[in-house]
């Protein structure tokens, strides 16, 4: 792609989001949401491959409807109660309209059909910028508009997403639906709390990108799209199946790695707000979800795919790609454990 063309994109992609985060009005808010869709359109379908023109083409139709749907919620709301302010929400078909077309954005279930589908055809750089930074401009709706939610509808949204993204990655063979049902299953983990503790749907908001982009950019590195090939990666490079292995766990929460801080913060918050049982189920579902992650683990460090030399490869390809963000994204993703106490501070 042309870098004019793609700094334009990329800048308009910043600009959108941006645009949504600054706004306090919904018309504006709506603005930088249909920015943002069209800025990372060409993006997807850079490759002209049918694949990816039918995953943009689902994209595209599920944002569109979702914008739709938040432009005929927040002028139903300003019809009856006079006000384009995203703090005053009084109308309850038009709030509950709202969080079902934010859902429908960051793929939250039961609104998450189109996630994997839709990462499944694109590139693993485009399909990094889909799971990363286009939940950030839906999810700050969410959370500036969160008090105005009722709290039943969210646990619900909360819940269904976390057992929808472990149950639906269990059976997986290609690495980009597994990437697209966890982050359903961390989407859902970000709702629940929301109502209890925003600032820790923030904290598990950045510690979900920095695991995730770890994840992309080191399946980007080795040219892995399945689950068989990541059986060939040891040969090719040893310290990076060590570290991806330490990424899938953080992924899944185990101590004492980054992603367990903010499942262990959210499940603490749960029982101090005297819900035992969702918490128990949570942590249930992040069970179910560290299944998949472990499956990977095997594939990658304990089998060895049939080849002829039982050494690693004398040879490497040369890769042009930059490793700097891998460095740094995987070392964050592995080792942020020990600020907790600062963090709670």
């Amino acid at each position: 792609m042309n870098p004019y063309v793609l700094t334009t994109l990329l800048s308009s992609l910043g600009l959108g989001t941006t645009l949504t985060f600054a706004s306090s009005h919904w018309l504006l808010a709506w603005m930088g949401l249909e920015i943002n869709t069209l800025a990372i359109i060409p993006l997807m379908t850079q490759h002209h491959h049918p694949r990816a023109v039918e995953a943009t083409t689902k994209y595209f139709l599920t944002q569109a409807t979702a914008a739709a749907m938040i432009l005929f919620a927040s002028t139903t709301n300003a019809w009856i109660s006079g006000e384009w302010y995203m703090t005053s929400m009084s109308n309850p078909i038009a709030t509950a309209m709202i969080l079902a077309a934010l859902a429908l954005k960051i793929g939250l279930a039961p609104m998450h059909f189109w996630m994997p589908e839709v990462l499944q055809g694109l590139d693993l750089s485009t399909g990094l910028i889909l799971a990363t930074w286009q939940k950030l401009a839906p999810l700050a709706l969410i959370i500036q508009t969160a008090p105005a939610f009722h709290p039943l509808l969210l646990t619900t949204l909360g819940l269904m997403s976390a057992l929808v993204g472990g149950w639906g990655g269990l059976n997986q063979t290609q690495l980009r639906k597994v990437l697209a049902y966890s982050s359903i299953a961390h989407m859902g983990w970000m709702i629940i709390v929301l109502q209890h503790a925003p600032q820790l749907t923030l904290l598990t908001l950045l510690t979900y990108i920095l695991m995730t982009s770890a994840a992309f950019l080191t399946l980007k590195l080795s040219y892995a799209t399945k689950i068989s090939t990541l059986a060939t990666t040891w040969s090719k490079s040893p310290l990076l199946t060590a570290t991806t292995l330490l990424v899938l766990l953080s992924l899944g929460g185990l101590p004492p790695l980054t992603g367990f801080m903010p499942k262990w913060l959210i499940l603490q918050e749960m029982v101090k707000q005297d819900l035992p049982l969702t918490a128990t189920v949570m942590a249930l579902t992040a069970l179910i979800s560290l299944y998949f992650y472990l499956r990977l683990c095997y594939t990658m460090t304990l089998t060895i795919s049939p080849n002829t030399i039982t050494s690693t490869t004398p040879w490497r390809t040369q890769t042009n790609q930059a490793s700097t963000p891998l460095a740094l994204s995987t070392v964050l993703a592995l080792g942020l454990l020990p600020i907790t106490p600062t963090i709670m501070m």
